[in-house]
């Protein structure tokens, strides 16, 4: 039951991850774009920041998961 459960937050995880890394490329390119005013791209570049600490997050927890998941804890 448990390894069911890890493996299903595995999933959750990972997907999070994915939506956390997709978000920080949008907002790279925002901050890229010299045809946006700089308090925008500032904004993005920062969005970005907290997107790659949070997508970096997801990953781990996802390889926790995935580890219990494969040893049954």
């Amino acid at each position: 039951m448990n390894a069911i459960r890890n493996a299903g937050n595995y999933v959750s995880s990972k997907t999070k991850g994915g939506a956390r890394e997709a978000s920080k490329e949008a907002n790279k390119q925002v901050a890229k774009d010299p045809n946006v005013r700089t308090s925008t791209r500032l904004h993005a570049a920062g969005d970005a920041m907290k997107d790659k600490i949070h997508a970096t997050g997801h990953k781990r927890e996802a390889d926790v998961h995935k580890n219990a998941a494969k040893h049954n804890y």
